[in-house]
């Protein structure tokens, strides 16, 4: 099958969840026997010139970029919010350029299957439906209008928590018109698959993870030394939310316990104030890093404290597939379905959070087999090929 994928940014660098989902994917497709075409924004905020990409990955994906500033701006912000019911996170990513671009490419070729990558992309259906019969899905990464919702829920500020909620109800009406307008879904994860079920969408759906490929995640000996990490954009509401709650909360816990303990912080586009929150002796704030395997290889326990959030956390499943002990959430954890909680360590508590973290750091054998049976997990469950091909045979037969 020749498939066009659609997306608001370059998945390369695969840095973030999001390029990481996106590019495995398209290479995993790809191995599954099938011809892939990316046309994707080339944003002022992650540019990427094109021959910057490995000639290994060109070869096996046709990248197309578009050129694009989608920075907010705050009076374009401030009329959308007064005047319109649309999302303006959506908004700014309508770029005429690449409706040009997109119309220009339909008219050229043709597709058996147009993949959105989440639903930004779907501000060009009416383009799509004008120019070609092609069927087209969704790929959700999550369900982004209720992150908003749970952010608010948070939020003490009743400013920023009517700010959020009207975001929300924006973001959902805008969501769910362009998972309507679709001819399937592909829900990145189970819950997400019963929220979208459950507003009335009975189209040709498949929950399709985000998978890996292990050789890519060598697991290496635990460091000796007390040592936490956490990695995530900063840039991203719920990351900054869990963030938060773990240095008020749970980081002086600790440091009761292991005076000594060091805690690593990487993750790019934190605000000047943020960062004002990660001035402490002992902490180190890496900024954005070059090579993130090679960050969390250089650390004992990975900590992802979330408190909202949809779709799956990579990081988490990367921390997995490296051999590190990770501590999270009940929201973190939503959307990897591990039985019983046999792989990671998930506490809501902050006492108990730190006590498991504290556990994890001064046992010196007691995460080998925690460590070993969490690789094993994302081998059998999230295996870029396996998922490819099963995506792959879900289009071949069901749209």
């Amino acid at each position: 099958m020749k498939i066009l994928i659609l997306t608001n940014k370059l998945p390369y660098p695969p840095r973030d969840g999001g390029s990481i989902a996106t590019l495995n994917m398209m290479s995993g497709l790809h191995d599954a026997g099938n011809q892939i075409t990316c046309l994707a924004l080339n944003t002022a905020k992650h540019p990427c010139p094109l021959e910057q990409i490995p000639s290994e990955i060109v070869e096996t994906i046709h990248f197309l970029g578009v050129d694009c500033d989608s920075s907010i701006r705050p009076l374009r912000l401030g009329i959308n919010l007064l005047f319109s019911k649309s999302p303006y996170i959506a908004e700014r990513f309508n770029i005429e350029a690449f409706r040009t671009a997109l119309a220009a490419l339909l008219q050229k070729e043709s597709f058996d299957i147009i993949q959105l990558e989440g639903p930004y992309p779907g501000q060009y259906l009416d383009l799509i439906r004008k120019t070609s019969d092609v069927k087209v899905s969704l790929r959700a990464h999550n369900v982004e209008h209720l992150i908003w919702e749970r952010k608010a829920l948070h939020e003490t500020s009743l400013l920023k928590k009517w700010y959020l909620n009207n975001m929300a109800q924006r973001l959902k009406r805008f969501e769910l018109e362009v998972a309507h307008q679709t001819d399937a879904l592909i829900p990145i994860s189970e819950c997400d698959e019963s929220y979208f079920r459950r507003q009335g969408l009975h189209k040709p759906m498949i929950t399709i993870p985000t998978g890996l490929s292990l050789e890519n995640y060598p697991q290496t000996e635990l460091p000796a030394e007390p040592s936490i990490f956490f990695i995530g954009a900063l840039d991203w509401l719920p990351n900054q939310e869990g963030l938060t709650w773990f240095l008020q909360k749970v980081f002086g816990l600790l440091l009761t316990e292991l005076p000594r303990l060091r805690f690593h912080v990487a993750g790019r586009n934190a605000s000047a104030q943020f960062e004002k929150k990660l001035n402490h002796p002992n902490i180190s704030y890496h900024g954005e890093v070059d090579d993130a395997v090679r960050f969390m290889q250089s650390y004992r326990v990975m900590v992802a404290p979330l408190l909202s959030g949809s779709g799956i956390r990579i990081k988490i499943l990367e921390g997995m597939a490296l051999g590190r002990p990770v501590v999270t959430t009940s929201a973190g954890i939503e959307g990897i379905q591990i039985i019983d909680h046999q792989n990671v360590v998930v506490e809501d508590d902050p006492y108990r959070f730190s006590n498991q973290v504290v556990k994890l750091l001064t046992d010196p054998h007691g995460p080998d087999r925690m460590v070993a049976e969490a690789r094993q997990f994302i081998s059998q469950n999230f295996d870029t090929f396996e998922l490819s091909t099963r995506l792959s045979q879900f289009y071949k037969s069901e749209v």
